[in-house]
């Protein structure tokens, strides 16, 4: 009988003990909950929000934050991290030279000039500096992960030295001193777990690279004893940090054993761009003018960059050139075009550059844009007048289903031999050579027949001493060279023509409609301005209506219905 007594008693006991510490436990998981709730809503406070909270008399007037700095409690995370980071750098040091050294080394031999033979890492180490982080931001984002953006500055003591070897066999240890480096680094902390440290890994990547500076000294000699040596080494040690730890590139380090493949980088879309022309460019010669060219890119890496073909003696440059990028981050990445005036025997000099951000185009939308040229992407205080340059662009993510058709992409209306030849045999892919190989001989040609309806101009410049025009307008494509014109109306600066012209069109994604504007003379003709359209928006609309300024004109603007009737789509080899 005590038996069960003390059995019944325990039980009931142990019972109670363990509702006890689960209610516990619920408590304690609610209260983290709610002081990790207030801990995000602190860190999304900004100044206005935090002086309705805090009384006036508690809230100094020389207070202001900045985006890194909302509250004191990013101050005090700031302070502590440096802390901490101080006393485990000598460990972070060794693990993070080895990570660095065996991820940059294979770059740099990609990234090899052609005047070496081998370029290795002999010594690499972060030496007995630790970085200082300087500004903290918790980004926004589904709540699937933490992500933090950490401003950081070095000016540390590393011990780097590059064994280089040239081609004649001439071996020149190379030590790179005097490293300043300020930049942000993005940490994802994802997937979130309910084990310990809470996350399976952490993502991490150089969002932004806004300093970095550094000399490079051969042991014993002159590294300029070499011509051209050392610009390529510089050039080839900026490259291989641009390719392996520039955002949207994600380094991943696990923490809890498991498949974290889902977080590499991966392709998402393609980016079709038609560089069109560019107009009004800077004059950089002192005799004639500019050979403008354009390099453009997502990523500035070397084999990703476009550059298009040199217009000779012409600040209105006419490039009508299509180029495809790869998309990894739609929402972060932008598009870069520089313009630049080419020079035979020296270094091309900038004319100007600009740059559109991704997340503002709407995919499967083509989007026609006039970019203003700037001396600088990242020091927006230039005033001066640079030219502009007029980009197409079309954003194609991969997988879309809305019915879209990239009429650039290489699987539009496929004859059954190119699948076969893009996907073998026995529907297996074959290999990369083959697909390049393929890719190369197969060139995308849409003829059909494109009608053009000038309807009418608007409020175009007087072209004689009572203040009228008599104008007509002059249809021609780029490619074929074919031509049309409009009837002249006399005495009139809002003439209406209403008249339609069918053109043959033997390569539509390539070629370029041309509206010119004259004013009828007896004694000759005077230019009034001009309107040039890429045919890729009928393409793809079928036909539509829009007015457009006149470009080379103090005033005016040209009203055109374009429709498209296409014939048979067939590929060249």
């Amino acid at each position: 009988m005590a038996f069960i007594l003390g059995l019944v008693l325990g039980i009931t006991f142990g019972l109670a003990v363990i509702v006890g510490f689960v209610k516990s436990e619920n408590h304690r998981s609610r209260r983290r909950s709610e002081l990790a709730t207030t801990v995000a809503a602190f860190a999304r406070m900004t100044v206005d929000d935090s002086r309705k909270i805090f009384p006036s008399e508690f809230y100094p007037s020389w207070v202001s934050f900045t985006q890194w700095q909302k509250l004191s409690f990013h101050l005090i995370l700031l302070k502590w991290l440096n802390q901490h980071l101080s006393k485990i750098w000598p460990y972070v040091n060794e693990a993070a030279s080895e990570l660095i050294k065996t991820n940059v080394e294979p770059v740099l031999e990609q990234y090899r000039p052609i005047i070496l033979s081998s370029l290795k890492f002999s010594k690499f180490t972060l030496g007995t500096v630790a970085p200082q982080f300087t500004g903290i931001r918790i980004v926004e984002d589904d709540g699937a992960s933490v992500i933090l953006d950490l401003e950081m500055k070095w000016d540390g003591n590393p011990s780097i030295v590059l064994d280089i070897k040239t081609l004649v066999g001439v071996r020149l240890p190379v030590q790179v001193k005097n490293i300043g480096f300020t930049g942000v680094f993005r940490l994802i902390f994802k997937p979130l777990v309910n084990e310990l440290p809470c996350f399976g890994a952490v993502c991490y990547s150089l969002k932004e690279k806004k300093d970095l500076d550094f000399t490079l000294k051969v042991i014993g000699g002159d590294i300029s004893a070499i011509p051209g040596l050392y610009s390529s080494i510089e050039g080839t040690i900026r490259d291989a940090i641009e390719d392996t730890m520039t955002w949207p590139v994600r380094k991943i380090i696990p923490i809890i054993p498991g498949d974290y493949s889902d977080l590499e980088l991966k392709p998402v879309g393609t980016l079709e761009v038609k560089l069109v022309q560019a107009k009004q460019l800077t004059n950089k010669d002192l005799v004639g003018k500019s050979d403008p060219y354009a390099v453009l890119y997502i990523r500035p890496l070397r084999e990703r960059m476009k550059t298009s073909k040199t217009i000779n003696n012409d600040l209105n440059p006419i490039w009508n050139e299509h180029f495809e990028f790869i998309v990894e981050d739609e929402t972060t990445q932008h598009l870069v075009v520089k313009i630049y005036d080419s020079e035979s025997l020296q270094s091309s000099e900038l004319i100007g550059c600009a740059q559109v951000r991704l997340n503002e185009l709407q995919p499967g939308k083509v989007k026609d844009v006039w970019l203003k040229l700037v001396k600088d992407l990242e020091v927006q205080r230039d005033n001066k007048n640079r030219g502009q340059v007029q980009l197409e662009l079309l954003y194609c993510p991969f997988g879309m289903e809305n019915g879209f058709t990239n009429p650039f992409g290489s699987d539009s209306s496929m004859t059954s031999l190119e699948k076969v030849l893009k996907t073998g045999a026995n529907g297996t892919d074959v290999t990369e050579n083959e697909k390049e190989i393929t890719q190369k001989k197969r060139e995308v040609i849409v003829r059909g027949v494109l009608s053009v309806t000038v309807i009418s101009a608007e409020d175009l410049p007087p072209a004689d001493v009572m203040g009228k025009a008599d104008p007509y307008a002059v249809l021609s494509l780029k490619k074929s060279g074919t031509k049309s014109k409009t009837r002249v109306v006399n005495d009139s600066l809002n003439p209406v023509w209403n008249q339609t012209f069918d053109f043959v069109v033997e390569d539509g994604l390539h070629d370029m409609l041309m509206v010119e504007i004259w004013d009828h003379d007896t004694f000759g003709k005077d230019y009034m301005g001009r309107c040039i359209l890429t045919l890729t928006r009928v393409l793809l609309e079928g036909e539509y209506s829009d007015s457009f300024q006149l470009d080379e004109s103090k005033s005016g603007k040209l009203n055109l219905h374009l429709k498209w009737m296409p014939q048979p789509i067939m590929r060249d080899s």
